[in-house]
């Protein structure tokens, strides 16, 4: 069932939040997923030989979700880079996981009795390109692909964010939400949940963004304030801003309510903190924290549509992937289904060429 980005999409009216979610269990699904992504590749303004790559590249992660998957699914959504707009494509499997993944990358493997070229493909058509498996748990796989000549290589000190925001199951309008803003030094993360599920809470949480995208010069504290006496109105909401200084290393955090943050450096998890309380409704004081951020370090910001009980440890070799891997692969296992669901995954261990997601 289409999901409301999707209904977006093919009014050409997607969003840089809005996502288009597709289950798929089988090889029939494999047509109308490249349709709606080409689609969208011709709404972006891509050229008929983009919109071929995209074509080949969303035929491929379908084709081996529907060969190999088990509850195989394709989140894809716009990033965005200083000058042009690409796709991402994201492919999320509980599979039995790749066994050898350099040799699923050679064209002419297959286990499946198919050409073998589609990972292969993938990884070559797409600007940028990242997998990730666990034999018995499954496979992510992301691919970007840019209008045109590669996106410029930017500064290794920029962060990289992945997302996976949705609403619950059977539910058409998210009450979550989520945003990334990159200013001269610093960078702004949002993730934001309105009470409840449906319209008003997507009312409350697209009247926290609104007063976010208009407070930027601020700190994460005195935003979460304004917020707090912008959505009286409305049905409240929790919340979590971070605020990155690049030079600096540091992460300045404000958060209210059940939005969970966590920075993973290596083997150790830091929990970042939040005061209790509903904005619009009852806070007793915000208060802002400081956290060091080292070098490759991990940030990931959830509302509570995420079980709190995630272990990167658990996938060996994930926390240094891309953040939409990471993003993807938390979503894809520790989901609850009966809530909207936001997971935010930042890292200054971006790929070769990162994409700023705004």
């Amino acid at each position: 069932m289409p999901t409301s980005s999707q209904e977006s999409a093919r009014a050409g009216r997607l969003t840089m939040t809005e996502q288009l979610f597709f289950a798929v269990t089988e090889t029939s699904q494999v047509a109308e997923v490249r349709r709606q992504v080409v689609a969208l590749a011709g709404k972006l303004g891509f050229s008929e030989t983009d919109s071929g790559k995209v074509a080949i590249v969303a035929t491929e992660v379908a084709t081996n979700l529907a060969k190999h998957a088990v509850e195989g699914e394709i989140v894809v959504r716009c990033v965005a880079a200083p000058s042009k707009t690409g796709i991402e494509i994201l492919a999320l499997d509980k599979g039995p996981g790749i066994m050898n993944i350099a040799q699923s990358l050679s064209d002419g493997y297959s286990t499946a009795g198919s050409p073998g070229t589609g990972m292969g493909a993938i990884s070559r058509l797409a600007t940028q390109f990242d997998l990730h498996s666990v034999p018995k748990k499954g496979t992510a796989v992301m691919a970007r692909i840019w209008p045109g000549r590669s996106v410029e290589a930017t500064s290794p000190a920029l962060l990289d964010v992945g997302v996976v925001c949705r609403a619950m199951r059977n539910e058409v309008i998210c009450g979550d939400g989520w945003q990334a803003v990159s200013l001269p030094g610093r960078k702004l993360l949002l993730v934001v949940d309105g009470l409840g599920h449906g319209l008003g809470a997507s009312i409350a949480a697209q009247e926290a963004i609104r007063i976010f995208r208009a407070n930027l010069d601020q700190n994460p504290a005195r935003i979460v304030e304004s917020t707090h006496a912008a959505l009286r109105p409305t049905r409240g909401a929790v919340i979590g801003i971070a605020e990155f200084a690049l030079s600096e290393r540091v992460i300045r955090y404000a958060g209210v309510g059940n939005i969970s943050g966590a920075i993973v450096d290596g083997s150790t998890t830091r929990h970042l903190v939040s005061t209790m309380g509903t904005l619009g409704h009852d806070v007793r004081k915000v208060q802002e924290f400081s956290y060091p951020f080292p070098d490759r370090a991990l940030l990931v910001l959830h509302s509570d549509g995420l079980t709190a009980r995630w272990n990167l440890e658990a996938y060996p070799g994930l926390s240094v992937k891309a953040p939409s891997l990471i993003a993807g692969v938390l979503y894809r296992d520790c989901q609850r289904v009966h809530d909207d669901v936001t997971v935010l995954a930042a890292s200054s261990a971006a790929l070769e060429e990162p994409s700023w997601s705004v």
